[in-house]
């Protein structure tokens, strides 16, 4: 068992690092008269089944990929964050005595761990962190423990080091998610945020609904979906490679009929997804809290229209996540590019972030 390190360890010079299904995105903030800038950034396509289903299925092609972003983004810092899938990361909240020091509580939570894990504890990566004390019970303290297999993040950190980098710290997506939102907070109106917000990131092949309430991420769920099938449907109609797609897809070109017959039941598809995302969130629990606005991230957010179409048929106000949206930018850094990526920018912001935890 190793100790990861997931909760409120200050790092300086700290890189924000999401290893997706279809791309690698670099991130590095800096602070400057309580504003954040943006100094570097990169996205790096990654080949087809490197990373499936958000795990790393081939080290060295995804090691390749981060080490042609960092040249492209011209960072100089070599720390990162990274994250691994919610999917793979087991949260529990346990009970402990309080006035604990930290090895006291680890030394417990390893005795402990074991009957709230289904795999063997020597396989086990863990980090915790101190809740605070139970309401109806001041001696002991609530403690929340995040557990995944060894092996999912030794596969990021040595595609990390194969890249050229360090991976300092190794978070959660759905808690860098929730770092991410704070951002995006600031853009909706404030009593919109005493119901909930569904943020649904869609991405290449997996779309994860996030459902955070008073800036606290209280629900994550993952279902199969994402713009890789919009890629193979270009790829079917119109006779082309899947990276001749891709690029298709992102920077136009392909024949008229694309918008009517190929783009148009995909944005339908989302909008089903979408609604069934949340009717999964809403049957979960017996008083699920309402949804007031729904933000969509990923890359499949920056499809036009998108949000009017979801807005539109699902009757709840929808924007586009844009996490830049009150930063300063670097000369370097090209903003009509980082404004085409920004939606599918989240979790490498909320990444980035950790550096000013």
């Amino acid at each position: 068992m190793s100790l990861l390190r997931w909760f409120n360890r200050k790092r300086h010079g700290l890189v924000g690092l999401d290893i997706s299904s279809s791309a690698v995105k670099l991130l590095e903030l800096h602070e400057q008269d309580q504003q954040f800038r943006v100094e570097h950034y990169a996205v790096e396509a990654l080949p087809k089944g490197a990373v499936v289903e958000k795990t790393i299925a081939d080290v060295e092609s995804v090691g390749e990929a981060i080490a042609r972003a960092v040249e492209r983004s011209g960072i100089k810092t070599c720390h990162v964050a990274v994250a691994v899938a919610g999917s793979a990361v087991i949260t529990k909240t346990i009970s402990l005595p309080a006035g604990l020091s930290e090895d006291e509580l680890e030394a417990q939570i390893q005795m402990e761990i074991d009957e709230h894990i289904p795999f063997p504890v020597e396989e086990v990566a863990l980090d915790f962190e101190v809740l605070g004390a139970q309401e109806d019970n001041p001696e002991r303290v609530d403690v929340l423990v995040a557990a995944c297999r060894q092996e999912t993040v030794d596969a990021r950190v040595a595609a990390v080091e194969l890249g050229g980098l360090t991976a300092k710290i190794v978070d959660v997506e759905a808690f860098a998610m929730e770092n991410a939102f704070s951002l995006i907070s600031s853009q909706l109106p404030p009593q919109s945020l005493e119901q909930a917000v569904a943020v649904v990131d869609i991405g290449a092949t997996i779309t994860t609904l996030h459902i955070i309430h008073k800036l606290r991420s209280i629900y994550t769920r993952e279902q199969v979906f994402g713009g890789r099938q919009l890629t193979e449907e270009i790829m079917r109609r119109y006779d082309m490679s899947y990276e001749e797609a891709g690029r298709a897809k992102k920077e136009g070109g392909l024949p008229d009929d694309y918008f009517t017959e190929v783009l148009e039941p995909f944005k339908e598809a989302i909008v089903q997804q979408v609604n069934r995302a949340l009717q999964f969130y809403f049957s979960s629990t017996t008083r699920p809290e309402p949804v007031g606005r729904i933000v969509l991230a990923g890359g499949c957010a920056a499809i036009p229209g998108i949000d009017e179409r979801v807005e539109n048929d699902l009757a709840t106000p929808t924007l586009v996540a844009n996490p830049f949206a009150s930063m300063s930018l670097a000369p370097r850094v090209d903003e009509r590019a980082l404004a085409a990526d920004a939606p599918a920018m989240m979790i490498a912001c909320g990444l980035a972030l950790r550096r000013f935890d």
